[in-house]
């Protein structure tokens, strides 16, 4: 990923954060010379390893965690268009052109396949009591019948990648003037995007600053 110093991110807490806030990721990585890319959710276990663990799993069909290969897991935050008009210095010297604004993690490492029943089953409950947490009538796995559980079990394969190394890109105009920025932010707050108003969130610090 080109990554010039300005929009690169190194604080695993910000890093860190994106991971649980978007965890659906595009996995990335290589069978028989030619690329695979495959999207599932990965839950971030922080206390295990130096960058910590990413747990998920796939269906057992699924051929990928049959030959497992150095990944790239591709994590993309909030992403939202920014169109000149927003920067005061057009109206200055009209020098200006659209860009997008963006933050992503790649986490680095080398997958490993899960198949203990025990370790699937556990799996499968830290994730689901995660985004299960907050409703009003969180669903449990205990919810289900035994055998349906054991049933479904048996149809998929945990993945747990240690995190070798997380890079992190945020594009959220850094190098624009505090005025650009700022009009960025209005901008952004103004549009009906979906993603606009997290994206001037990310931008909006920078106005302060």
């Amino acid at each position: 990923m080109y990554l010039p110093a300005q929009f690169e991110e190194r604080r695993p807490e910000v890093l860190h954060a994106l991971l649980r806030a978007h965890p659906l990721a595009t996995w990335v990585s290589q069978r028989d010379g030619e690329l695979v890319v495959e999207h599932v959710p990965f839950l971030l276990d922080p206390a295990r390893g130096e960058h910590g663990t990413l747990i998920g799993h796939v269906a057992r069909a699924n051929p990928v965690w049959r030959q497992l290969a150095a990944s790239v897991l591709v994590f993309q935050g909030p992403q939202a268009y920014v169109s000149p008009a927003w920067y005061p210095s057009k109206q200055v010297h009209g020098k200006v052109v659209p860009t997008w604004n963006y933050a992503v993690v790649h986490a680095h490492g080398q997958p490993r396949a899960i198949e203990d029943p025990a370790a699937l089953r556990q799996i499968v409950s830290r994730l689901t009591d995660t985004h299960e947490a907050g409703r009003a009538q969180p669903w449990q796995v205990a919810d289900a019948p035994a055998d349906y559980i054991d049933q479904m079990l048996a149809a998929i394969v945990g993945i747990e990648m240690p995190i070798e190394r997380l890079v992190g890109k945020w594009k959220v105009s850094q190098n624009r003037s505090a005025a650009d920025r700022a009009g960025v932010a209005a901008g952004l707050l103004a549009d009906a995007a979906p993603q606009a108003a997290a994206m001037a969130a990310l931008v909006q610090p920078s106005t302060d600053a």
